[in-house]
């Protein structure tokens, strides 16, 4: 999976569930750049992660991620 792909996912993902189609996810992003990205929808944000990449995350994972590119990161790491 590339870059694109996978920012293209995560936009889809993210436009979804804040239902903002303006959504540009950048790496360095975190949850306060993100209009509506507060607690409650981050937990619908990685549901949808994981039945559209097929991956499945531990709470500790989440927990410690910064920002966007991190979550990426992780992402592709359990893609494989």
């Amino acid at each position: 999976m590339t870059d694109a792909e996978l920012y293209a996912g995560l936009n889809a993902i993210f436009r979804q569930v804040l239902g903002d189609d303006q959504i540009d996810l950048k790496p360095s992003m975190t949850a306060e750049d993100v209009e509506g990205w507060d607690s409650m929808n981050h937990i619908f944000i990685v549901v949808e992660i994981e039945k559209r990449f097929g991956v499945k995350f531990q709470a500790a994972e989440m927990e410690e991620l910064k920002d966007v590119g991190e979550l990426a990161a992780l992402v592709r790491e359990k893609a494989g």
